[in-house]
């Protein structure tokens, strides 16, 4: 038999068992192959909705956006001990979470405070509703911001810092504190000159969600006149000492705040004025600051209530303070007077008694503001309210110590190149 015969059929025989083999497999069948689907990814089970609380709306009406109503609703405020029902105001946000398959929301979010976080979600069962707080954990930075005065501390703080750095909301936050902390030794709306420079050592507070917020001040310089005006802040727990104080060490504080507003206009001054609605030349014995209605008023000193209530004359709703020495100071034209403030109670100096409004013989919001020695209305723009305590003596090494920190923090050797830079711890 030819040996190319031969050959030929060895080569046939060989194909045959590798295809045979390959049939057995299912390799040269691709529809004999097992099937594999490709994984489902549920990246979007839930739909959010942030509701906001309007005006004279309520939590019902809020929570009905998110379908929780009648016994479900009742079984929310059950649960929601920490919420203050009562006490919400318009502009706040309610953050709601349902299933894309549901139309009732199974969570409820809430910031309480920068603080706290209030959760109330719906049990596993799905009967009735369980709340969590949270705590917000803020991580707290030493910055230093410094600034030249054109027109005001505001756009003198807008201009040296941007959004990023803090909030629109917390600039002017930190431009009333630096006014609070110079309260009288500063009169920001009169003192300072364009070229005026200031430097702020702060603290900024950061949260986990990338919120920036404006902490407290540290330390201070303004110059006035090219004349520097130091702040430190210092405290000491065990001595109940607490306060600004000057490189010296004597306090920023007066037995009197300035004025009775935190942002401060002065409308009418004291003395001889032609009266608006009653078309007469008469005196005026106080100060009018114009604000915004609603704005809060602060106790100018330590003093104990003895009017507050509705008056007959041209003062409108109005608060009487009986202060040391003599003295005592009256808030006319409130709209509203602080919760459970009533004849007799103590209140602290800066302590919100009131509120800024148009009662009495008023043509627009203003706070009218007298101040009264041994009965007789003076001037308080001019008047010595007298100097705070300064620091203890035997405090006086812990103090020093506290302020030469403070100051090299404050006024580095190295010059500040950016508006903004980082404190050294």
């Amino acid at each position: 038999m030819p040996a190319s015969w031969r050959a030929s059929h060895y080569v046939v025989a060989g194909a045959l068992v590798v295809g045979g083999l390959a049939w057995a497999t299912g390799v040269a069948w691709p529809w004999r192959r097992p099937l594999i689907a490709s994984p489902i990814v549920v990246d979007a089970a839930y739909a959010d909705l942030t509701a906001t609380l309007g005006r004279r709306e309520t939590l019902a009406d809020v929570l009905a956006r998110g379908g929780v109503t009648g016994r479900d609703y009742a079984g929310f405020l059950a649960a929601a001990t920490s919420l203050p029902v009562r006490r919400l105001r318009p502009g706040l946000q309610f953050e709601l979470r349902r299933l894309k398959t549901d139309s009732v929301a199974r969570r409820v979010m809430v910031r309480l405070s920068p603080e706290r976080r209030l959760i109330v979600a719906r049990r596993e069962s799905g009967a009735g509703w369980v709340e969590t707080l949270e705590a917000i954990p803020w991580t707290i930075t030493r910055l230093r911001v410094t600034g030249t005065i054109e027109s005001s501390l505001y756009d003198a703080l807008d201009k040296a810092m941007a959004d990023s750095f803090l909030p629109s909301a917390e600039r002017r936050q930190l431009a009333w504190a630096i006014a609070d902390v110079y309260d009288w030794e500063v009169d920001f709306t009169r003192d300072l000159r364009p070229g005026d420079r200031f430097t702020v050592l702060l603290e900024r507070l950061e949260s986990s969600e990338g919120e920036r917020r404006f902490g407290r001040i540290l330390a201070a310089r303004v110059d006035v006149a090219r004349t520097p005006q130091y702040a430190f802040y210092f405290e000491d727990a065990d001595a109940g000492v607490t306060g600004f104080y000057d490189e010296r060490g004597r306090s920023l504080r007066r037995a009197f705040l300035r004025a009775p507003l935190q942002f401060r206009r002065v409308s009418s001054g004291f003395g001889s004025r032609y009266h608006p609605l009653l078309h007469t030349w008469r005196h005026h014995e106080g100060v009018d600051f114009a604000a915004p209605y609603g704005t809060p008023v602060r106790a100018t000193a330590d003093g104990i209530v003895t009017r507050v209530g509705r008056e007959d004359g041209g003062y409108g709703n109005v608060i009487d303070v009986r202060h040391a020495n003599g003295i005592r100071t009256r808030y006319g034209h409130l709209s509203a007077f602080a919760r459970g403030l009533r004849t007799g109670e103590r209140v602290e100096q800066g302590e919100t008694i009131g509120y800024v409004g148009s009662t009495g013989l008023s043509t627009g919001p203003h706070l009218h503001y007298e101040f009264l020695v041994n009965g007789r209305p003076t001037n308080p723009r001019r008047k010595d309210m007298g100097a705070g305590a300064p620091v203890p003596k035997p405090l006086a090494a812990l103090y020093a110590a506290a302020r030469d920190e403070q100051r090299l923090q404050l006024e580095p050797k190295l010059p500040i190149a950016p508006a903004i830079t980082a404190a050294r711890d």
